[in-house]
């Protein structure tokens, strides 16, 4: 199997996330055979986003992104230092204080899991269609 991996640890910043999204798109810039459409590489940019944001926001302020190429997908995993899981809620459609990103992140991936950590924390991952 012909798969490539970055591993990205990162503490809160004012830029964090955008770069979690640059590293993203660097990772599957790089990939070929097969390349990534520019439809999928959108929808892993965004599911990486909201991975990320989600860590910083409700998971303690750090994170790791890990991000796997396999032929038909691509796997994108996110470690936080909070043994929480992610919790579907209704969206704040006034107070802008979120709800949609976990949702959405189940809607694109062909599949989600969160997975406690022996170390503590845990980690979020979702699988995309390459």
């Amino acid at each position: 199997m012909d798969t490539m991996c970055v591993d990205a640890p990162t503490i809160r910043s004012a830029t964090a996330v955008a770069d979690a999204r640059e590293t993203t798109r660097a990772f599957l810039e790089a990939l070929r055979q097969p390349a990534v459409d520019s439809e999928a590489a959108d929808t892993a940019v965004l599911v990486v986003s909201e991975l990320v944001t989600n860590a910083l926001r409700h998971g303690g302020g750090t994170y790791t992104l890990r991000l796997t190429a396999h032929p038909d997908t691509i796997e994108v995993a996110v470690d936080d230092p909070s043994s929480q899981a992610p919790r579907m809620r209704t969206p704040d459609l006034n107070g802008g204080t979120g709800g949609f990103g976990w949702a959405m992140v189940n809607r694109l991936a062909r599949a989600t899991a969160v997975t406690r950590r022996p170390s503590g924390g845990k980690t979020v991952s979702a699988l995309l269609t390459r």
